[in-house]
Formats: C-alpha cells, sequence, structure tokens
C-alpha cells in the first residue's frame, strides 16, 4: 500500500485507475448495492431482492468489482447448502456514507427534479 502513497491520482485522466474504481461506486447497481449493505451483511439473495430490478448477473457482476476494490467482503460460509454473506468494508462504509447522502439528498428534490422535467418536457412540445 505503500507504493500506492505516493502516487497522484486523477479521476479525469483516462488511464487513472480511480476512474474504474469511481465507476464501479457510483455506477447504478454499485449505488444501491452499497448502500443496501449500509445497515450489515447480506446474503446474495436478500441483497438482489432489496437492490428490485438487479439481474443475478449484474449483481454478481457488480460484486465482484466492489469485492476487488476493496469497498465490500465476500464471506463464504462452509455448510451446506452455501451461505455466502456480502458485507461493507471500513473503506466501503465510508463511502457508502457519501453515497447515501446523495441519494437521500436526490429523493428529497424530487418533487423540484419532477417540476424541472415536466417545464423542459412541455418547452419541447412547443
Amino acid at each position: 500500500m505503500e507504493e500506492f502513497d505516493r502516487i497522484l491520482f486523477d479521476v479525469f485522466a483516462r488511464g487513472c485507475p480511480s476512474r474504474d474504481a469511481l465507476e464501479h461506486v457510483t455506477g447504478r447497481w454499485g449505488v444501491l448495492a452499497m448502500v443496501a449493505l449500509r445497515d450489515g451483511s447480506l446474503r446474495f439473495n436478500a441483497l438482489r431482492r432489496r437492490v428490485d430490478g438487479v439481474s443475478e448477473k449484474m449483481l454478481s457482476q457488480t460484486l465482484h468489482a466492489l469485492e476487488r476494490d476493496g469497498f465490500v467482503d465476500r464471506v463464504a460460509q462452509p455448510v451446506i447448502p452455501p451461505r455466502v454473506d456480502y458485507s461493507l468494508t471500513p473503506l466501503g462504509s465510508e463511502v457508502a456514507e457519501k453515497l447515501f447522502a446523495l441519494m437521500d439528498l436526490v429523493e428529497s428534490r424530487m418533487p423540484a427534479v419532477l417540476a424541472a422535467r415536466d417545464e423542459y418536457d412541455g418547452a419541447k412540445a412547443v
């Protein structure tokens, strides 16, 4: 980790690895999965039910990317049938709090968003 502490990261630079991590976190399913895990660990199917609309394949890919980036822990229990739990790492918890704040802000401002959409759509119709 020390070797990375001296590198300057710039998400605006095409080849910067921070761009990939940001994409994993802020993609539609990444945001929802991480915020869903804020309250504690969940099994795969419980997480899939919580993130309504995500396919099994997309959730699996999202969790794999988030685990690789160090935001999510995957713990497989040696039982039959297999049990796999997902939870946030300390880094993931820190990021999830920021995502939750953004999500909360957007939800609370939806009346203004919907009014802006109506105004925009009305102007386009004229």
